[in-house]
């Protein structure tokens, strides 16, 4: 028995979701096909089963239908960013239906609005009417007998023959060619909203400049990026775009991250900083060791992940879809009791009767015009894929309409402290020496000793702590005043010694310092403030003599208290941080960013059970960490918001939440939480449309009045309506350079 394979298909020549459906129905139903799933706004299929390839791609295309290889978008890409003329004349159904268009204009002039009847007229009409009906026809009777099921175009056929057998037949060709013309126009906008996720691949280069050694010489060479392996250096000119990630060996620089994490700021970058593939290099240059492979950098599973977004239906989407399954059919059965029942119980015509008048079968037919699902069909995927794109392009990764949806009934945020609202590594607070001459605080002669011989011991450690003195020290330009201590020994418990300039340098803690190294009261006095504070003091000596105090902490982000007033300001009812550490320190830090609420000495267990608590108490919750430690809690929530920021998180984070941040900028959170709720009211605004202009032609048609090429024009104008509605979601609801106090 042959093996079931899983294969994956690019599906082209889908102008409607109606479309999709027809194709994914008629693969499923093939022999040898356990499953198979099409989405409409990827044009991606998935197949499952022992069909063969050859067999898939043969009933793809005798539904009418194109297949291309999962990879060779080129073809989609370019029709899709055509211009809109080059676009209709690149499909030879819409070149027929376009001079469909031509041969209907006599009948339209002088049979519709001058009551002129001539077979020379309708003869013209009944050749515009072939011209852009047998497509329709074709594909109609391919979907008819693959699936069993009733299209669209089936819809559009019988109510165009019908109508030449009635004698309408300038209508008949009038309905052919709007509704040929207005799926070519569905397809060129759905087209240029995939276009915009399409435009993110090209955000990183194919090829690198290489660095070879040969012995005390190196060579560039130019590579594809797919030849690079983990460790290969990399030469990145000003100006060009990085293509791996990387970590900067050589070289300084302003890089602009924009198209991965949506900071519009420059970032400098130096040895040792991470750089992600696809960032703009500024105006130096760079070396690079590639860390990562081409299939595994940051802007690679980015769009993995936004293409499986976009194949994950909103519960809205998987609605609609659902209701248009039996929504056709149903019409159909409708429109044939509409046209039998009147005649036969109530004695009305069933022809159109001499006096101008509409029969019931006239109306019955253009009850199937009418009832036309394309509007509501695509009303929600093209709402969907463009609030996705808007914000993958502002670094902003979304798994599927799903989350969008739900974080759009949130009424409750909850916060990770550590990490989250605050940077999470320590930072140098402030400098005191025992001769400080600034009262003030500010770095004077005495407090720029102590830190400097500080550095020169630290150095060579990889402690947090550490590292944020050598930070601070730099960022002082102090970092070459002294050379690295030499004999650094590390003691346990206590701190660290080193000989710099022959000097006996220690750093320690308050408690190394009690009772052995006599430093001031008032000093003594500020260590233990700090440690009330959830600091940490550490105390520096040089011979035994004491110089000073260093107090380090983990700093609230520069976004946290902006953000936080922005989500109270969109009527959230609760903000809550949770925190690992003591009541006092929590509360200081919550007070500082403004929280509703602070729930602190929780471990991961215990955040947990406080997020199911808090969807109890106020609906569904959002919650916000560092997509680590965090898990639990992001898995628990209604919506689990992970922080990426490229500093270690974040693979783990798009993983495992909803959503991730791929900056650490809190400040897009009211923006995603604005996006999300203009999402939903978009969808039900052109829902709405959709069905209040069916049911009103309907009325129209029932009462005698409308026609079918009016009914027709209307699905096709509601249908360009609601898909131009959804793809203002692109840039709505706010551009997200704005500080985030602009989005109060």
């Amino acid at each position: 028995m042959p093996e079931s394979v899983r294969s994956t298909y690019q599906i082209g020549g889908l102008d409607c979701a109606a479309c999709a459906q027809t194709v994914q129905l008629g693969v499923a139903q093939m022999p040898g096909v356990r499953s198979c799933e099409l989405n409409f706004t990827t044009e991606r299929m998935t197949v499952e089963g022992t069909a063969t390839r050859a067999e898939i791609v043969a009933r793809v295309v005798e539904l009418g239908y194109r297949v291309a290889e999962p990879t060779a978008e080129g073809a989609a890409q370019a029709e899709s960013s055509a211009g809109f003329w080059a676009f209709l004349w690149g499909r030879v159904e819409t070149r027929l239906a376009m001079l469909g268009g031509l041969l209907i204009l006599p009948g339209l002039l002088f049979s519709e609005v001058g009551q002129i009847r001539h077979p020379l007229i309708d003869a013209t009409a009944l050749a515009a009417l072939a011209l852009a009906g047998w497509p329709v026809a074709r594909s109609a009777w391919r979907g008819l007998r693959a699936t069993g099921r009733i299209s669209i175009n089936l819809l559009m056929t019988v109510a165009a023959v019908g109508a030449v057998l009635i004698g309408a037949i300038t209508e008949a060709g009038m309905v052919m060619v709007l509704f040929a013309l207005g799926e070519a126009l569905e397809g060129y906008t759905a087209g240029r909203a995939r276009q915009s996720i399409r435009s993110l691949m090209s955000v990183a280069p194919s090829t690198a400049l290489r660095l070879n050694a040969h012995g005390d010489q190196c060579h560039e060479e130019h590579v594809p990026v797919a030849e690079l392996r983990v460790g290969d250096l990399i030469v990145v000119r000003p100006g060009e775009r990085v293509p791996m990630d990387g970590v900067v060996r050589a070289g300084a620089s302003a890089v602009s991250q924009a198209a991965i994490t949506g900071e519009a700021r420059l970032i400098a970058k130096a040895p040792g900083d991470e750089l992600f593939a696809g960032s703009i290099n500024g105006e130096g240059s760079l070396e690079l060791a590639v860390s990562r492979l081409a299939a595994d950098t940051t802007i690679s599973r980015m769009l993995a992940l936004v293409e499986q977004a976009q194949e994950r239906k909103a519960p809205t989407q998987r609605f609609v879809d659902s209701f248009a399954q039996w929504y056709t059919p149903a019409v159909m059965a409708l429109a044939a009791l509409t046209a039998a029942i009147p005649p036969l119980l109530f004695g009305q015509p069933f022809f159109n009767p001499p006096d101008g008048s509409f029969g019931w079968l006239y109306r019955g037919l253009a009850l199937l015009v009418v009832a036309c699902p394309c509007a509501l069909v695509i009303s929600t995927p093209v709402s969907v894929i463009s609030a996705l794109s808007n914000a993958a392009r502002n670094g902003l990764l979304i798994k599927g309409g799903a989350a969008l949806e739900a974080l759009s009934r949130v009424r409750a945020v909850a916060f990770d402290k550590t990490g989250t609202l605050t940077a999470g590594t320590p930072q140098v607070v402030a400098v005191r020496s025992a001769d400080c001459c600034d009262p003030a605080g500010g770095m004077c002669t005495p407090c720029a000793e102590v830190l400097a011989l500080a550095n020169a011991v630290e150095r060579r450690s990889e402690h947090p702590l550490a590292r944020a003195i050598v930070r601070a020290s730099e960022e002082r330009g102090l970092a070459t005043r002294y050379p690295p201590a030499v004999g650094v020994m590390a003691l346990t418990g206590q701190g660290v010694r080193g000989d710099v300039g022959g000097r006996s340098v220690l750093i320690g803690s308050h408690a190394t310092f009690e009772g052995s190294i006599a430093h001031p009261a008032a000093h003594c006095a500020a260590a233990r403030q700090e440690a009330a504070l959830g600091h940490t003091a550490v105390l520096v000596s040089a011979d035994a003599r004491y110089l000073g105090m260093i107090s380090l902490a983990d700093t609230v982000r520069p976004s946290s208290r902006a953000a936080v007033a922005a989500l109270r300001d969109l009527g959230l009812r609760a903000v809550v941080m949770l925190s690992g550490d003591d009541l006092a320190t929590a509360r200081r830090v919550g007070d500082e960013i403004g929280v509703t609420d602070v729930r602190a000495g929780l471990l991961p267990a215990h955040k947990l059970a406080l997020v199911e608590e808090l969807q109890r108490q106020y609906g569904p919750i959002a919650m916000v960490g560092d997509g680590i430690n965090d898990t639990p809690a992001l898995a628990a929530a209604s919506v689990g918001i992970a922080i990426g920021g490229g500093h270690g998180g974040t693979a783990q984070a798009m993983e495992t939440a909803d959503i991730t941040l791929m900056s650490d900028d809190l400040g897009r959170l009211p923006f995603l939480l604005r996006l999300a709720r203009a999402m939903m009211a978009t969808i039900w605004a052109n829902v709405a449309l959709s069905i209040g202009v069916k049911l009103a032609f309907l009325v129209l048609v029932l009462l005698g009045v409308g026609t079918m090429w009016m009914a027709v024009l209307a699905d096709v104008g509601v249908a360009l309506l609601v898909t131009l509605n959804g793809m203002r979601l692109l840039g709505h609801p706010a551009p997200l350079g704005r500080r985030t106090t602009d989005d109060k």
